[in-house]
């Protein structure tokens, strides 16, 4: 391959990593937004995780993803805080990791091991604090994601409001 087809290669893959956070930042308001205040703290189980350690993991991976998109891997476990600062952790680290991949900064890593690894793990847990959002009994109403308007580097809190949502 040359040159010319390599770099349109790996703006190809940036690009869909950008759509992905999107897609994080879109799916992981939904499940945050409106959240009981006790939500942080909910307990399904004595060995399940509370949604705010959830939370806090979720932005530790973010901060990871960046580390290794800068070629300078480092992890750091930090504890929760509280729910309103946690997300706005959440979506302070998708905005640091999607302009580090909309720059022209050389990726450290590849598209794919930042797939596979930080992003891939917070989509499961973004499937986890919807899942326990129902059993506090506070759900998320479901929705028809395909139609949902998710723009590569919108991934600040303030996202479209669902195009048809349903029980």
């Amino acid at each position: 391959m040359d040159a010319k087809n390599s770099m349109v290669l790996t703006d190809t893959r940036r690009q869909f990593l950008r759509h992905t956070l999107a897609t994080i930042a879109y799916r992981g308001g939904k499940a945050l937004r409106g959240a009981p205040e006790t939500f942080a703290e909910f307990h399904a189980s004595e060995s399940c995780r509370t949604p705010g350690q959830i939370l806090a993991h979720v932005g530790d991976l973010f901060d990871w993803a960046l580390s290794q998109a800068k070629g300078q891997e480092r992890w750091s476990g930090s504890k929760p805080l509280a729910w309103d600062d946690e997300v706005k952790r959440f979506f302070n680290t998708l905005q640091a990791l999607d302009n580090y991949l909309a720059s022209d900064s050389a990726l450290g890593s590849t598209p794919e091991k930042l797939f596979q690894a930080a992003i891939a793990d917070s989509l499961t847990h973004i499937g986890q604090i919807s899942m326990l959002r129902r059993l506090a009994g506070s759900p998320v109403r479901a929705e028809n994601y395909s139609r949902a308007e998710i723009v590569a580097g919108r991934v600040g809190a303030e996202q479209a409001s669902p195009s048809r949502e349903f029980d």
